[in-house]
C-alpha cells in the first residue's frame, strides 16, 4: 500500500523541496489572483506580495518540467537517468493522456466564468511537449531552455498578433490554449526545469548551483531592464521599431518580455534550489503543512477556483465580478483553507483526490 500521513511527505524518494516550492507557487498564484497588489517598491514591505504577481505561475510552469523528470527517470536515479525501452514509452503515453486530462479540469474551471486566467490549457500542452523531450541529454535541455528564452521573447509579440487570436472566438481559443501563458514561450521554463530535475536534486551541489545560478539571472535581468528602460526612455522616438523594443525588452509581469523570461525563470530556479536545501535541515518539519499543499497542486489549485466560484455565485450572483469578489477579502480564509486542507488530507489519506483520480484514470486507459 502507498504510504500516507508524516511517512508519505518525507518518503525517501519524493523530493521534499519540491513539493515546498509548489506550495509557494500555488498560494502564489492565489495572492496574485486575489490581493489588489501595488508595484513593488523596496522600500515599502506591503508591496514585497507583487512578488508573486506572474512569478508564481512561472515557478509552477518550471516545476512541471521537474515532475516530469522525475516522473520518466530510472528508479534510484534521483531523475538523472531517463527511462528507456518499453519503460520509457509508457511513461510517454501516460504522460499524454494525463495532460488530456488535466486539459478538460481546466475547460471546466475557464466554463465557471470566474475571472482568472485558467494556467492548466497551457499546463497541458506543456506536459505533450515535455512527452516529445523525455530523452535528451542534460546540457541539450539547459542549452535548449537559455535558447527559447533569449530567442522567444522576439518571436512572441509576431505570434500574438495573428488574426487568430482576434474576435470572440479568437478569446475563447486563446483560454483553451491557456494564450495568457504561452506554450512556445513558456517551453524555455518546462525545459529548464526538466534539466533541473536531471541535475539530481539529492546533490548539494546542484541544489546551491541552482540557488546562485538562478540569482546570478535574476541580477543580470534587473540591471539589464533598468540599462534599456532608461536607453529607450533617452532614445529619440523610434516608431514601430521603439515601440517593439519596449514591448520585447522588459521585465514587466506577465508581459513575456526578455528581462521577464530571465529574471522570473532564474526565480523560479533558484526558489527551487532554496527550497530543496531548506528541507535539508530540520525546518522541513516545520514546513509541512506547506508541503502538503504542493503534494497536491491539482487539488489545491482546482478546489481553490471551484469555492471561488460557488461562493461569489452565492453572495454577489456573478461569477465574473472579480472586484466585488477581492472586496470581500477572500485571500486569507482561502489560503488558510486550503492549508489546513490539504494538510488534513495528506496526514489521513496521503496522495490528493484529484492527483490519486487522474492517476487512476492514466493507469485504466494506458495499463502496462
Amino acid at each position: 500500500m502507498r504510504p500516507v500521513g508524516v511517512a508519505a511527505l518525507n518518503a525517501p524518494a519524493r523530493v521534499q523541496g519540491v513539493d515546498l516550492a509548489r506550495g509557494l507557487a500555488v498560494l502564489g498564484m492565489l495572492a496574485a489572483h486575489l490581493l489588489t497588489i501595488e508595484s513593488f517598491d523596496p522600500t515599502r514591505p506591503e508591496t514585497w506580495i507583487d512578488i508573486a504577481n506572474g512569478r508564481s505561475s512561472i515557478l509552477f510552469a518550471t516545476l512541471a518540467g521537474v515532475s516530469i523528470a522525475l516522473l520518466s527517470a530510472e528508479p534510484g536515479s534521483g531523475g538523472t537517468r531517463p527511462q528507456t525501452g518499453p519503460a520509457l514509452s509508457l511513461t510517454r503515453r501516460r504522460l499524454v493522456v494525463r495532460a488530456v486530462l488535466i486539459w478538460l479540469l481546466g475547460a471546466a474551471l475557464i466554463a465557471t466564468g470566474v475571472p482568472v486566467y485558467v494556467i492548466l490549457p497551457a499546463y497541458a500542452l506543456l506536459f505533450l511537449f515535455g512527452a516529445t523531450l523525455l530523452t535528451l541529454r542534460t546540457p541539450t535541455l539547459w542549452i535548449t531552455a537559455a535558447a527559447l528564452a533569449v530567442v522567444m521573447p522576439w518571436v512572441q509579440p509576431v505570434l500574438d498578433a495573428l488574426p487568430i487570436w482576434q474576435g470572440e472566438s479568437g478569446s475563447d481559443l486563446a483560454a483553451l490554449v491557456g494564450w495568457h501563458y504561452p506554450f512556445p514561450l513558456w517551453a524555455a521554463f518546462l525545459l529548464a526545469g526538466m534539466a533541473a530535475g536531471r541535475s539530481d536534486l539529492r546533490s548539494v551541489r546542484t541544489d546551491l548551483g541552482l540557488l546562485l545560478g538562478g540569482l546570478a539571472a535574476v541580477v543580470v535581468a534587473g540591471i539589464g531592464a533598468s540599462v534599456t528602460t532608461r536607453a529607450l526612455a533617452a532614445a529619440p522616438e523610434g516608431g514601430s521599431l521603439g515601440g517593439c523594443l519596449q514591448t520585447v525588452l522588459t521585465d514587466a509581469a506577465h508581459s513575456g518580455g526578455l528581462w521577464e523570461i530571465i529574471g522570473s525563470g532564474g526565480g523560479a530556479l533558484a526558489t527551487l534550489g532554496a527550497c530543496v536545501l531548506v528541507c535539508r535541515t530540520p525546518v522541513s518539519a516545520v514546513l509541512l503543512p506547506l508541503r502538503a499543499v504542493g503534494s497536491m497542486p491539482l487539488t489545491a489549485y482546482v478546489g481553490q477556483l471551484c469555492v471561488w466560484a460557488l461562493w461569489a455565485a452565492a453572495v454577489l450572483g456573478d461569477t465574473g465580478d472579480l472586484g466585488g469578489f477581492r472586496a470581500l477579502d477572500p485571500f486569507w480564509p482561502f489560503a488558510l483553507g486550503t492549508i489546513l486542507a490539504c494538510t488534513a488530507w495528506a496526514l489521513l489519506w496521503g496522495r490528493g483526490p484529484l492527483e490519486r483520480i487522474v492517476a487512476t484514470l492514466t493507469r485504466l486507459l494506458v495499463p502496462r
